[in-house]
């Protein structure tokens, strides 16, 4: 087996779907969130973050860095995101012309990873992927993250028993 089939098989793979939201897009009182849900062998977890005033495009690289930056060691990742921006920008068939900021951050979080981009259509009923949708409108309506949504994100997926979870898998995140 070559060193690269070894280290694959080692790395640990985790799926993430990840969806941003802003309130009032383009506007001064645009109110933006970013949600990741990270999952692996089963177990699932959501991430947040309130961005205040940013762009849905803004939002939607926010919730792909807060997935990978999420991560405490480097893995072998599936980003699912409903944003083509996103995922054609990060495959190098977009031009970077502005978010440059943002487009930093996701590089830098995605740069000790394996990353698989991949689109997932938005508003089809995917259950994770709507569970991250319905979180980052929440928190971009509340102003802040609220746990509870996070949680509740994490209830509508579902999630294994806590003893079928090995220990040192639940430190992944």
């Amino acid at each position: 087996m070559s060193d690269t089939n070894r280290n694959r098989q080692l790395t640990k793979l985790v799926t993430i779907f990840c969806d941003g939201s802003s309130l009032g897009n383009g506007r001064d009182a645009a109110r933006a969130a970013a949600v990741a849900m990270l999952g692996y062998q089963g177990l699932w977890r959501a991430f947040g973050s309130y961005l205040g005033k940013a762009t849905n495009q803004q939002a939607e690289i926010a919730a792909a860095a807060l997935g990978l930056e999420a991560l405490k060691e480097s893995c072998r990742v599936i980003l699912h995101t409903d944003s083509r921006y996103v995922i054609e920008t990060m495959k190098g068939r977009f031009r970077r012309k502005a978010n440059l900021d943002w487009w930093k951050r996701l590089d830098e979080a995605s740069a000790r990873h394996q990353v698989e981009w991949q689109w997932s259509q938005g508003h089809v009923g995917h259950v994770i992927q709507e569970a991250a949708d319905r979180a980052a409108r929440k928190i971009a309506a509340l102003g802040h993250v609220e746990p509870a949504v996070l949680q509740d994100a994490v209830d509508k997926i579902g999630v294994m028993e806590p003893d079928e979870v090995m220990v040192e898998d639940r430190d992944l995140f």
